[in-house]
């Protein structure tokens, strides 16, 4: 007979990142095609899929929805076709088979069977957002068909049902949403509770983290002159454009950002209480936002060795892959260091941007905008408009002091003031 196939989750994950199992992709009993999608796991930083590791059936499930996992740990086990066609065989040959709890007795682990589990079981298995969700909204387990599998309560179920699908609101639910003719004085305002998704939790957790329990946070500002940027932009970007390849600033804030980590290692670098480890690779993570999930940070590899057009190259394909949700774990690993371009949303000056651990530092970049400067021409002064923005620099002060953050500054701002020399 053949054995069991163990369910994994991947073994390999980025330092500092936790798991959660998603959804399960297939219910108990039903079949299972070798490496086709089997399950979603979100971790802070990507959403990924685990393949089913050979065919048969869903005989296991050992972890459920909502659910925290650990690197390698087993999730499930599928029964391979093998064994699926020898209980058939056998249970055809002796007839009717009594069961205990839908699994054919002395069958073992082996067996499976596709009828949802019994309500007593399925309220005994109810994760702790699906209870906290059923006691905010005033709902009732028995009132809610689970979608999960063997008939689980997920959250998208309590969600349906609290938005009053399928399930009919109390009265005091109905007194309480009507309408009210004038504001009463001391009444508690309307709302409405959203679920944070595992992404946003683990945002949340690592920003505190960073800020509060491990890095004291110094951050220093300085202005950027981009005349000569967009003067190379406006010459280059029909050129990129055939390649198919869209040039933005970015780009160059990504050489730029090189050239500082040359001039001062530290900033590419990771805090330890026995050493400071400098990286001499150059690994650049992009702080890209995503609607309807939070800050992904995918990462530029090897961005110390690119020219212009291979920054902006790859630059395309990770923002693109983040905003359609098809980032690996490998685009996410590795980073040394982190630029967050939230200009382009608007944002004029963020201090101090939350340092991405394990790293030391995080550069932030402004809203581009055309100022009035004073600019001098031998013993004259003159004013002039210039675009310029605002850049930060927010860095982890054990490892570097201002000193080394200012010329890391001003070399960045004056390879921007330069380009292309």
């Amino acid at each position: 007979m053949s054995a069991n196939l163990d369910i994994r989750a991947p073994a390999e994950q980025t330092e500092g990142t936790r798991s959660q199992l998603l959804r399960w992709l297939k219910r108990p009993g039903e079949r299972v095609e070798a490496n086709e999608p089997l399950i979603e796991i979100e971790t802070d930083k990507v959403t990924v899929e685990v393949a089913a590791p050979g065919s048969g059936v869903l005989a296991e499930v050992l972890k459920q929805e909502q659910e925290e996992i650990a690197p390698g740990e087993l999730l499930g086990r599928i029964a391979p076709e093998a064994t699926v066609a020898l209980h058939a065989a056998a249970a055809s040959a002796a007839g009717p088979v009594p069961s205990v709890g839908g699994i054919p007795h002395g069958a073992g682990a082996d067996a499976v069977s596709a009828d949802a589990a019994p309500a007593a079981a399925r309220g005994t298995a109810l994760s702790p957002a699906v209870r906290r969700l059923l006691a905010e909204h005033r709902l009732s387990a028995d009132s809610i068909a689970g979608s999960g599998p063997n008939g689980r309560i997920t959250v998208e179920d309590v969600l349906r049902a609290a938005a009053g699908a399928g399930v009919q609101p109390s009265p005091a639910a109905i007194a309480a949403a009507a309408p009210l003719t004038r504001p009463l004085a001391g009444a508690t305002p309307r709302s409405h509770r959203v679920p944070h998704s595992a992404v946003r939790r683990r945002i949340a957790e690592h920003m505190t983290e960073s800020l509060l329990h491990t890095a004291p946070h110094v951050t220093t500002v300085f202005e950027a002159d981009l005349t000569a940027v967009l003067k190379d932009r406006a010459r280059r970007r029909a050129e990129f454009a055939e390649r198919g390849v869209p040039l933005t600033l970015t780009a160059y804030f990504v050489p730029a950002a090189v050239a500082a980590i040359r001039a001062v290692p530290e900033a590419n670098s990771r805090w330890s209480d026995s050493d400071l480890e400098i990286y001499d690779d150059i690994h650049i993570g992009i702080a890209t936002a995503v609607e309807g999930t939070g800050l992904m940070v995918p990462v530029l590899h090897d961005a110390g060795e690119r020219d212009l057009f291979a920054v902006a190259l790859g630059l395309d394909e990770l923002v693109s892959r983040a905003r359609a949700g098809k980032l690996t774990p490998a685009d996410v690993r590795g980073g040394t260091f982190t630029l967050s371009n939230h200009g382009v949303s608007g944002s004029l000056l963020a201090a101090p941007i939350i340092i991405n651990q394990p790293q030391s530092a995080i550069l932030g970049i402004g809203k581009l905008e055309k100022r009035a400067v004073v600019m001098e021409e031998g013993d004259e002064q003159k004013i002039a408009v210039r675009p310029r923005c605002y850049v930060t620099l927010t860095l982890d002060h054990r490892v570097m002091d201002g000193h080394q953050a200012n010329r890391f500054m001003q070399t960045f701002v004056d390879r921007l003031a330069d380009w292309p020399s």
